[in-house]
């Protein structure tokens, strides 16, 4: 065990270079010259066959390999080179709305004025973006989760998928397998847009177990009509542990958008749960009258023929369209996760929406009456759509799933790039799945869930190195000494000191990590943290932290931000800083654990109670280049900081080997 005491001197982040602005523009970098033809030597050709044939020998003879040969780039065709060369910025134009023609939630990522700025990136820049142990398909474009269930041995996941381009467009279905939610397998499609019903778009479902082991996935179709319509498939051959065929219900669609719902707001069907009685499944999907978020519940027998119940679920004012809704129980007593039909004492129900109109996904918990067929939140002021959320960063269209293997509530969310679409189309690839992570109610608080990542995923933590009772006094950074900056597992406290802290009045109750200004704004008891990938001068880096603002009355309350305002000098790449309050129970340290693969960082506070997920797009803090920090830009107290890091290794992600026994 190493232990690491800061003999820097103090280093006032609010003056550092790593705080200057960023430039509006990076400097104009040249592209690499083309290989020009002269006018002379075009008009010479024209006047002899021969003469051209000699001379398109000569070229092919003496022209370098480097500009002849091409190789696939992550998907996307570009030229081999020995050297880093940046990739020269086209003019750039808005690109076009993608989705919301169709019904759905807006797929082009648009940042504003992005049309005017670009960035000359490197393919190495690029190609460091790609995630090391994170879900994604080779190339192309992915979004939802859809339908995950774990089947006779074998974790099953299903995604939205574009196989014909690094931007959204007509969806398949994706499917991939793993023993370990860690290391997949890409399979073939599961099903894909071939039917009138589906043709426009085989859109996001949810799997059901049935008590004789069938499986049925209810899944939203985009009609040839652009309407959204409910569709049933199942497993060609239950045998098969990889489910590899699925069938479509014959009498598809089984259910059309109900009088009053718009045929462009009826979607995304979750997993079903036994009525009462336990004779008929019930299943929610998301809708909207007018500007109030709505569910709807709809029974049924046998998964061919349909009633819908009076009324609904629930319903916010205010809230928009609800997609991708997801209802299921959690235990206040244990610490296992339940199957989506469990109901009675010790139990509350969690009612989550993805809101199409800010691509945010909310939660409550809350109490369901399966007589009456109502949810009731705990706190009407917490309710969905306006209170807690899974994530404070990047994370949408998430899904549940039981793991009756290992009795826990698994989580998968979306996480979508926050670069340009030109960039993207550059990579050849867009998006990401989470981490899975474990979901259980926080028995501390009473007021929440505990998000966590699944326990296989520490399987590849390797090298380690621990940093001790860091002494960090007011306006201090620590440099730490790591292996794989690109690829850790951080877990880290901290302490702030006792009697500075008591004595501290500092009436800004009102702080806020997305409006605070990020890790600059400097208060008495904060920010303190650390920074990942940051560069040897600080010009780069994300710092994630704590904010305690402490009122008058001797009340405190804690924030956990992520700041991505100098995450990266290319101006065309979203910048914000993320984050929320985060409950403190006396007696607890703060504590952070933050993932680190690339391009994106999950961080997550106090056991999960505050979870952030940000999309970092360097330009000079990659690879070797990154550094990592401590930091406490606090004026008013020192905190002693301890932090542990693994080095992590990459997951094993490829295609299933069918030719092998």
């Amino acid at each position: 065990m190493a232990t690491y005491l800061s003999k820097t001197p103090a280093y006032d982040l609010e003056d550092a270079t790593y705080y200057s602005p960023i430039p509006d523009q990076p400097p104009a970098t040249s592209a690499p010259a083309g290989h020009r033809r002269s006018k002379k030597l075009l008009a010479s050709i024209l006047f002899s066959s021969f003469f051209l044939l000699s001379l398109i020998l000569l070229f092919i003879k003496h022209q370098p390999e480097s500009a002849v040969s091409q190789t696939k780039f992550n998907g996307t065709n570009q030229e081999k080179s020995s050297t880093s060369k940046p990739i020269s910025p086209a003019t750039r134009t808005p690109p076009p709305s993608r989705g919301v023609s169709q019904g759905v939630s807006e797929k082009a990522f648009r940042l504003a004025g992005s049309e005017n700025v670009s960035y000359s990136w490197t393919k190495t820049m690029l190609s460091w973006q790609r995630t090391s142990y994170h879900f994604q398909p080779e190339d192309n474009w992915m979004n939802d989760p859809n339908g995950p269930l774990y089947y006779k041995g074998w974790y099953h996941l299903f995604y939205q998928y574009n196989p014909d381009s690094a931007v959204w467009g007509t969806i398949s279905w994706g499917h991939a397998v793993s023993k370990d939610l860690i290391h997949w397998f890409y399979l073939p499609f599961a099903m894909v847009p071939d039917q009138w019903y589906d043709i426009s778009g085989v859109w996001t479902g949810s799997a059901t177990f049935l008590p004789d082991g069938r499986i049925v996935m209810l899944y939203t179709g985009d009609t040839v009509d652009i309407v959204q319509v409910q569709c049933l498939a199942y497993p060609a051959n239950l045998s098969d542990p990889l489910l590899l065929d699925w069938v479509k219900y014959s009498g598809n669609p089984v259910l059309f958008p109900p009088p009053g719902i718009g045929v462009k707001d009826f979607r995304d069907p979750t997993t079903a749960w036994l009525s009462p009685d336990g004779d008929k499944w019930r299943f929610t999907i998301g809708s909207k009258v007018n500007k109030t978020g709505i569910s709807l519940v709809y029974e049924t027998a046998d998964f061919k023929s349909y009633d819908m119940l009076d009324g609904y679920l629930h319903e916010v004012p205010g809230t928009g369209m609800w997609e991708c809704v997801d209802f299921y129980p959690v235990s206040t007593k244990e610490v296992n996760g339940l199957d989506t039909s469990v109901n009675g004492p010790g139990i509350k129900h969690v009612l989550k929406a993805s809101l199409d109109d800010d691509k945010n996904d909310y939660y409550a918990l809350g109490t369901y009456d399966q007589f009456e067929n109502k949810w009731v939140p705990d706190d009407p002021e917490l309710d969905v759509g306006i209170g807690l959320r899974y994530d404070y960063g990047k994370y949408y269209a998430s899904k549940t799933f039981y793991d009756q293997n290992k009795q826990r509530r698994i989580l998968w969310g979306w996480v979508r790039e926050t670069d340009s679409e030109y960039d993207d189309l550059l990579k050849g690839w867009a998006s990401v799945q989470s981490i899975p992570r474990t979901v259980v109610f926080d028995q501390k608080t009473g007021s929440n869930l505990l998000q966590w990542p699944v326990i296989e995923v520490e399987e590849l933590r390797s090298k380690s190195v621990e940093f001790d009772n860091v002494k960090l006094g007011p306006g201090s950074i620590s440099p730490l000494k790591v292996g794989s900056p690109s690829q850790m597992d951080i877990v880290a406290s901290f302490e702030i000191d006792k009697d500075a802290f008591e004595g501290t009045v500092e009436a800004n109750s009102s702080y806020s990590c997305p409006t605070s200004g990020g890790a600059a704004n400097r208060g008495k008891l904060g920010p303190f943290g650390i920074i990942v990938f940051a560069d040897e001068t600080l010009s780069e880096g994300t710092p994630i932290y704590f904010y305690v603002a402490k009122g008058a009355n001797g009340k405190a309350e804690t924030h956990f931000c992520a700041d991505e305002l100098r995450s990266s000098e290319a101006p065309d790449v979203y910048k914000v800083v993320y984050g929320s309050k985060v409950p403190i129970i006396d007696g607890e340290k703060y504590s952070l654990r933050s993932l680190v693969d690339h391009s994106i960082v999950e961080s997550f506070a106090q056991g999960g109670r505050t979870v952030i997920t940000s999309r970092i797009y360097p330009t000079k803090a990659i690879n070797g280049a990154a550094r990592v920090f401590l930091f406490n830009n606090a004026t008013g107290v020192s905190v002693t900081a301890s932090v542990k890091i693994w080095n992590m290794g990459s997951a094993d992600i490829r295609h299933f080997p069918f030719n092998q026994s």
